[in-house]
């Protein structure tokens, strides 16, 4: 029982922390004129 408590908490533990890091705003800024070689961040 408690190996199925351990895995049960930190499945929950690796679920909130996944959580968290999604709520973070993230900004690219770019130094250069718009140009074809920025193409992939763009499309991501």
């Amino acid at each position: 029982m408690t190996k199925l408590a351990k895995t049960v908490s930190l499945g929950l533990a690796g679920l909130w922390a996944g959580m968290a890091q999604a709520a973070d705003d993230v900004t690219l800024q770019l130094k250069w004129v718009t140009q074809a070689q920025f193409a992939g961040y763009y499309v991501a």
